[in-house]
């Protein structure tokens, strides 16, 4: 697939240069078809009986192993969930973490993570890491942790700055389990959850997957390690009325947190099919365009070279009077609550144009 034809298949981008993935991924004209047939096959034949069932049942298995096979695990040790929050949630609620236990984490998180640790009854240590360089980053949070840390919590890519974070290496020098928000990864650039030696995964499937809203997933290495605290239909296997007793399922299914419309399923497959074998690549490098852009024109920038496909800088007025006025020039970007800075995010279907046009559109 050239990338011309990869444009054509987003039509958004006929209107806009569309640089907000890290928000939400543009949708695929193969993905709102995909929903739209779901749709109107549930409207013909109702959403009851056993053809119904068995569809919605054979959807969540296609997702979930399409997911899988991205991130590099066993369809058996993934979830489907509708967030990264979620996955927090259950991930941070099945360790049962209390006063005595201790978290490290990052001034550089979403709250999608910061929420669920801020309610889970541990202490929680914060590296600062959001005013480092990268390279200061791996000692930084290594320095938070202590005899009481029972959990590593924290992004894979900084949704602010587009840093990548080492979370192997800190998996190996510290054997703590670790929870990675991979909001701003799965999709983003490759990522195999064996080499990264994480203990649990997050996918939010609405932004670099281009999924419908509300879908993402979860993995969990040893399903049997964590337990199930935020049980949903799914999670279980059987369950005894008279005993108020259940069972949950053998694998990561066990965490899935209930319904997911089947429409949606649908559209998440239909964009999980047949991604650009050169995608990362390109992305990469159009971010690394996106800089050197930015740069010429005398901007000041946040993202330091060879991260991650966001692009963070300091506009030269208030960034979301400027994130305003270049969406009505057709440039789509974000303003980061709290830190004065614009975000580009730049995705594999993202052109030299887009990033003229962008920069133009700031000037």
């Amino acid at each position: 697939m050239t990338f011309e034809e990869t444009r054509r298949r987003f039509p958004v981008l006929e209107r806009y240069a569309y640089l907000n993935a890290g928000t939400f991924g543009p949708i695929a004209r193969a993905t709102a078809e995909a929903v739209t047939a779901q749709q109107r096959w549930e409207t013909e034949n109702g959403r009851a009986g056993k053809p119904y069932f068995e569809r919605v049942l054979a959807l969540r298995d296609d997702v979930r192993g399409k997911i899988a096979a991205l991130i590099g695990a066993d369809p058996g040790r993934v979830a489907l969930t509708d967030s990264t929050t979620t996955g927090c949630r259950i991930v941070i609620a099945g360790l049962g973490l209390g006063a005595e236990d201790e978290v490290v984490t990052t001034d550089a998180e979403h709250f999608g993570l910061i929420g669920p640790l801020a309610v889970s009854g541990a202490r929680i240590r914060i590296a600062g890491v959001h005013a480092r360089p990268a390279e200061e980053a791996q000692e930084a949070i290594l320095a938070e942790v202590g005899a009481r840390t029972r959990l590593l919590a924290l992004s894979h890519v900084a949704w602010t700055t587009g840093q990548v974070v080492p979370v192997a290496e800190l998996k190996e020098r510290t054997g703590l389990p670790l929870l990675v928000d991979g909001a701003q990864g799965a999709g983003a650039i490759p990522v195999e959850v064996d080499a990264l030696a994480c203990d649990f995964y997050t996918v939010s499937a609405q932004k670099w997957l281009c999924g419908p809203d509300a879908t993402g997933a979860l993995y969990v290495r040893d399903p049997e390690s964590l337990a199930v605290a935020q049980p949903g239909y799914f999670s279980q296997a059987a369950y005894d009325l008279e005993e108020g007793t259940w069972k949950p399922k053998p694998d990561a299914a066990r965490f899935d947190p209930g319904w997911i419309p089947a429409a949606s399923l649908a559209g998440l497959s239909a964009a999980l099919d047949d991604p650009p074998s050169w995608r990362f690549d390109r992305a990469r490098e159009t971010a690394a365009r996106c800089r050197a852009l930015l740069e010429d024109r005398g901007h000041e920038l946040v993202t330091e070279p060879d991260q991650a496909t966001l692009v963070s800088w300091w506009p030269r007025g208030d960034a979301a009077e400027t994130a305003a006025r270049a969406y009505e020039r057709g440039v789509v970007i974000r303003d980061l609550p709290s830190t004065g800075w614009l975000r580009a995010s730049c995705g594999y279907w993202t052109s030299d144009e887009d990033l003229g046009r962008l920069v133009e559109a700031i000037s």
